[in-house]
Order: structure tokens, then sequence, then C-alpha cells
């Protein structure tokens, strides 16, 4: 009976592609960038798609939560009180496109070349959230799920989830669940399917220098006043050795390292030198000494600046010593270290090592710590059959080194390892210009959900 329900659903999906596409392309039309002030209409918008979607395809008790910052789709879909309830987590809001000027088609208009669909949010995470509304669409309308379904979809990811947690706390009671699954990963490559269990956290800091009450002339004043971006370059530029080690005080002291039976099992993926390069196109690697790729990649933390700004930086020359000069600095934590650690970290550098030609300010704009499944998360056999089904071979599992709060959160308040998993590629280029979604692996995720989904 479940493998004519199976087949019922996955023939739908087959037939009915082209308007799920459509309709796909329609949400990645809408801009809905967290970050900016200016989307919050394009954050409602995509909010309001969202849960008219899950409406038309059956699933009942839609609620769009307002939060302080931006609006929380959920739903579900009830079938039997003595089923397992599983949990669907996803968010709709995407990363600014910026650099706009390094786009070859515009962001927010999805254009498709050579299997791949082009557009902000395709593959993170848009195009993870559709492949579950597509294969519920597929199952509800040829027959009946095997479990109960709930979906929360959120706007803030992309800026720390500041809301959510304090959203699973107010409805734990609606959000009870067995399973969760988490599909805000991805794959390895398009015949490795992968499932994740350890995810790194992040602590992310916006730094400010003051120099001079305004802009300098750079040759009445050079040499005699600080350049607060000078300052910062030098300050930055000390927060690692020549080793690859972050020189904060106590910035290693709650790193919790991994066996060398995990090591020895991480280096079996395939994820070496030779693949970070093809990947990236970067001549040589660089890092912290001692460890492999994939270990500094999901296993190791990191600091990084993800902008900087001071001056003049239009095109041509500007003579000026700036009054101030900015850097966001983020970390990227591992068990079991804790963001207010980094933080008191950071400010113990910076008094330390900041001139008192200029002052200083930091910001401490998100945080949360790092995901580690103690346990096989819940489903996770049915989970690993789905895709082995689909694929033809056994899943992956690996460490990932990007955060994702929520999972943190929901082992917390509910009480709920995740599944982690997604059906992007690491050269999706998420964050980046030219976000792209592989659409023929695209196609069997969704397949590998209606599996799982009608698997119980």
């Amino acid at each position: 009976m479940t493998q004519i329900k199976t087949q019922n659903a996955l023939k739908y999906y087959a037939d009915n592609y082209d308007h799920l596409y459509r309709e796909f392309l329609d949400l990645l039309r809408i801009p809905s960038v967290s970050t900016s002030e200016n989307h919050k209409k394009d954050i409602q918008l995509a909010a309001n798609f969202l849960a008219n979607k899950l409406k038309q395809i059956g699933i009942e008790n839609i609620n769009t939560f307002s939060t302080s910052r931006h609006p929380i789709v959920y739903g579900e879909k009830k079938v039997d009180p003595e089923k397992p309830t599983i949990l669907i987590y996803g968010h709709y809001d995407v990363q600014p496109p910026d650099p706009i000027d390094q786009w070859e088609s515009p962001p927010f208009n999805p254009i498709e070349k050579d299997d791949y669909l082009y557009a902000r949010g395709a593959s993170d995470m848009k195009g993870q959230v559709w492949a579950n509304i597509s294969a519920l669409e597929s199952i509800l309308k040829t027959t009946n799920l095997s479990v109960n379904i709930k979906m929360l979809i959120e706007g803030e990811e992309e800026i720390g989830s500041p809301s959510l947690e304090d959203f699973l706390k107010k409805n734990k009671s609606m959000l009870q669940c067995d399973i969760v699954l988490n599909p805000d990963a991805g794959m390895l490559a398009p015949d490795k399917p992968t499932i994740v269990y350890a995810l790194r956290g992040l602590a992310y800091f916006e730094l400010r220098l003051f120099g001079p009450k305004a802009d300098l002339h750079s040759g009445v004043f050079g040499g005699v006043v600080a350049n607060p971006a000078n300052v910062l370059c030098k300050i930055i530029a000390g927060m690692h050795d020549n080793q690859g080690h972050v020189t904060l005080p106590g910035f290693y002291e709650q790193v919790q390292e991994i066996s060398a039976e995990e090591r020895d099992q991480l280096s079996k993926i395939g994820m070496d030198e030779a693949f970070y390069q093809t990947i990236t196109g970067v001549p040589e690697l660089c890092g912290e000494i001692g460890f492999s790729p994939i270990e500094r990649a999901g296993a190791r933390p990191t600091l990084d600046v993800n902008g900087l700004y001071a001056g003049y930086i239009e095109k041509g020359a500007k003579t000026v010593i700036p009054a101030y000069a900015m850097a966001k600095i983020s970390t990227r934590l591992v068990p079991v270290q804790e963001p207010a650690m980094i933080f008191e970290g950071l400010k113990a550098y910076l008094q330390e090592n900041v001139p008192g030609t200029v002052h200083w300010e930091l910001d401490f704009l998100s945080g949360a710590p790092a995901y580690i499944a103690q346990e096989q998360a819940p489903g996770m056999n049915r989970f690993i059959d789905a895709l082995t089904q689909t694929w033809g071979v056994t899943p992956l599992k690996k460490r990932e080194g990007g955060s994702i709060p929520v999972a943190t959160s929901m082992k917390e308040i509910l009480g709920v390892d995740s599944i982690i998993t997604g059906f992007g590629l690491p050269d999706d280029q998420i964050h980046s210009p030219n976000e792209r979604l592989h659409l023929p692996t695209h196609r069997k995720g969704v397949e590998a959900l209606i599996r799982f989904f009608l698997g119980f």
C-alpha cells in the first residue's frame, strides 16, 4: 500500500513539476532581505505567499505570527494523534545581494541555465522550503499522509533568528513533535546525499574606531593624527598569529576536541585540499596549522572580517584621514564555546591592543552556540532509507561549518534533536553573487522527501 501511495505521489510531482516550478520562481522574485529595513514589505509579501501556498495544498491552522522584526509562518496537518509528528523548519528570508555588479543576471529575476537556477535564495533556503512544499502537495493531492506535519517558516534566520527562541518558548505546546526535519544544510555532491550531525555556532560583532571629529586632509594632518583605518587594519591583523590561531584571550578554552575516530571518519569523506580549491578557485588554502581542511571548516573555531568601511571608497582619489573606520567581524564556534565568552575575549583584546590615539565601540549583534547531536536524531533511519532509495547510495554524515541556531534552540526547548540535511551543493555560491540551485538534485530531493513522509 505504501509503495502505491509513493508511486502516485511521485507521478503527481512529475506531472505537475512545471506549475510548481513557476510558483517557485514567483517566490524567488520577492526580495525578502531580512537585514534591510527597506525590504519590510517584501518580507511580509513572502510570508503571505507561503501562507497562501500552504493553505492551497491542504495545510491547516495556518497563522502568520508577528514578532518584533519579521513574521513567522506556521501551519499543520494532523492525521492521527497516534502517529508521529514531524516539525519541518525553514526560513524565507535571504542575504543581501550585494555586490550587485558581480551578478551575471539580476538577483531577484531567476534565470535557468545549464540545469542551474540562478537567483538569491534559490539554494539558501527558499529552494529547500519549496522542496518540502512540493513533496507535501504531491502527497496531499493524491493520498493521505502517514504522519502528522507541522511547518515553521521564519523570516529572520539570516540575521541570527532574534525572535525565534522566544517564539519557541511561548508556543512550546503547539510545536510539540517527535521528529524535527531541518533542510537548511546541503549535500557534498550531486551523487552524495548528506546528513549533518554537527553545526558551528556564531558570534557576530561590529567594531568602530574613532579618531578626529571629521575627515582631515591627509597632507596637512598626516603624521600628526592617527588614521583610524590604519589602526583598524593593524588591530585586525593581530587577531591571528602566523600559525592560523585566533589570538583573542581565552578563545580556545572551551573548545571540545574531536576524537581520533571522528578525525578518521571525516578524512574519508573526500573534502581535501583539491576539493576546496576547486570549489573556491583560490590558488592555495590557508588556516589553522595541524588540521585538515574539513576539520578547519567544521570542527575548529574561526574569526573572519565580513565587511570593512573607512574613508573615501568611490572611484578616483580623495586624500583624507577618515574620522572613523568600521569592521564587521564574525566568529564561528564549536562545542562547547559560548558566544558571551567570545564577546568578553574580544573586548579584552581591544582593551589591550587599541592605542590611545583613537577610541573604540563594539556591538554584539548576534550569537548562537554550536550544535551537536549526542545521539541519532528521531526518524533518522527512515530518512536514511528515503535518501538511499532515491540516490541508490548510503548518505554520508558530516560536520557543517555554517550555523543554524534553531537546531540548538529546538533541542533545548522542545527536547528533540534535528535531522539536518538539504539538497543544495557546495558550489551553489550561497551568500555570494550568482547564487544557484542544481535543479536535478532539487528534484531528487523532492522525491526523497515524498518517500520519507510516506515511509512511516
